[in-house]
């Protein structure tokens, strides 16, 4: 979250570096980014890019005593024999919350791999249940927290729907020595402040009536799902409440035949041209690409230049439109359109003064990586960010569920705080009448 793990990453690779190889395993879209952190910060280590080599298996064969291959977690699941075949002094896990899922092929490759020791980063260790931190203690510290099922009996079930504060303490006692927390509040005086602002935008009436005929469509649909098991009304709830959450952007991503254009639009446009006039750049998030497309057609009629990245975007394009945003050129834009998914990590925009994220994600967690592409080391402004969210639509609600998703991961790592994951109930809740 901009708060220096790499770099406090790169002085431990340093340290270690006379006694064998290290292995960096990183999203491929901040593979980039540690290439270029090692030249500026660490010129002593050799560091190689895996993707980019022309004889893969010799660059592996080959490794050794101050160097570091950087890999993406795509081309080490693919590789993975011949990243196991060779010992690892040091390996480290960047954006490790890419391995929460213990049960999929990518943690499953990782756990293959054969290191003197392992390290992993992330600014977001928790962020759905308890089981997220339970992946990543088994892939650097193997049995620490015992089996998937002990763990659940003795921590997670407890934890998540008791509330049972003894068991909580317990597993704080546990991870805490294998915890290195760098905090906001830890490195206050080197950051800017940020603000935060929930932005409500009122609907007009006819966006209004077509939001709530949507939602009582998606109750109705809901409760035929809950009738029939085959169905499956839990998948239900979620396409329901996608929809929604669409439509709550703007009624073209669901019904583009009507041609009404979302109030959000309008209030996008009036923000945007008041932060360019006054000299700001934004970062501007959302989780529908599609809506992206519209808020670039939108910047067009605007005749105002940007800069877009969404998982489409090829690597070396997007290190060209992140360093032509960096440099302030007049064609590298006032605006960066960003895919929450594509980039919500590994970036660094701190030209950026303002984020706006334009529907609000049901992981709070996320919705703070992608701010802090902006707020971090290296920014020298205030930052403010900015949820836009529709009056009265289930964006609302989701926000009032961030306050629950906080204390998941807060009252795990602090110590303070309730610890509730986001249900099938309360999902469906969302549906229901205000």
């Amino acid at each position: 979250m901009g708060l220096g793990k790499t770099v406090q990453a790169l002085a431990l690779l340093i340290d270690r570096a006379a006694d064998g190889p290290a292995l960096v395993i990183a999203p491929t879209s901040v593979c980039g980014n540690w290439l270029a952190e090692c030249s500026a910060f660490a010129p002593s280590l050799k560091a190689q890019g895996y993707a980019d080599a022309s004889d893969r298996g010799a660059l592996l064969a080959a490794a050794g005593p101050g160097d570091v291959i950087v890999a993406s977690y795509a081309l080490a699941q693919i590789d993975v024999e011949a990243f196991a075949a060779i010992r690892w002094h040091t390996l480290v896990l960047d954006e490790a919350q890419a391995l929460k899922n213990a049960a999929t092929k990518r943690a499953r490759s990782v756990a293959e791999l054969d290191a003197g020791f392992r390290l992993a980063l992330s600014g977001t260790p928790v962020e759905n249940r308890l089981a997220d931190l339970w992946s990543l203690m088994n892939l650097i510290n193997p049995g620490l927290l015992g089996t998937a099922a002990q763990f659940n009996e003795r921590f997670a079930g407890p934890i998540e729907r008791q509330q049972d504060a003894s068991a909580r303490a317990r597993l704080r006692r546990i991870v805490a020595p294998f915890l290195l927390r760098r905090t906001k509040a830890q490195v206050l005086q080197d950051l800017p402040a940020r603000t935060e602002i929930v932005h409500r935008v009122e609907p007009s009436e006819q966006e209004r009536h077509f939001l709530e005929a949507l939602r009582r469509d998606a109750r109705a649909a809901v409760a035929q799902a809950a009738a029939d098991p085959e169905r499956g009304a839990p998948m239900q709830v979620l396409a329901e409440l996608m929809r929604l959450r669409r439509a709550a952007c703007d009624p073209r991503l669901v019904s583009p035949e009507l041609g009404l254009v979302g109030s959000k639009m309008a209030e996008f446009e009036r923000i945007v041209r008041e932060l360019v006039e006054g000299g700001h750049k934004a970062l501007v998030f959302s989780q529908f690409t599609d809506y992206l497309d519209l808020l670039g057609e939108r910047l067009t009629q605007m005749s105002l230049a940007f800069q877009r990245l969404d998982g489409s975007t090829p690597q070396a394009e997007r290190t060209k439109r992140v360093a032509a945003f960096q440099r302030g050129d007049a064609d590298g834009g006032e605006v960066f359109l960003i895919s929450l998914k594509a980039g919500g990590f590994g970036l660094n925009l701190t030209v950026a003064d303002y984020v706006l994220i334009v529907d609000p994600w049901w992981n709070p967690a996320a919705e703070d990586q992608a701010a802090g592409r902006a707020h971090r080391m290296g920014q020298q402004r205030p930052v403010t960010v900015y949820r836009l969210v529709t009056a009265g639509s289930v964006e609302e609600r989701i926000i009032e569920l961030h306050r629950d998703k906080r204390g998941l991961a807060e009252g795990m790592l602090e110590g303070d705080g309730q610890v509730a994951p986001l249900d099938a109930a309360a999902l469906a809740a969302l549906l229901e009448d205000k």
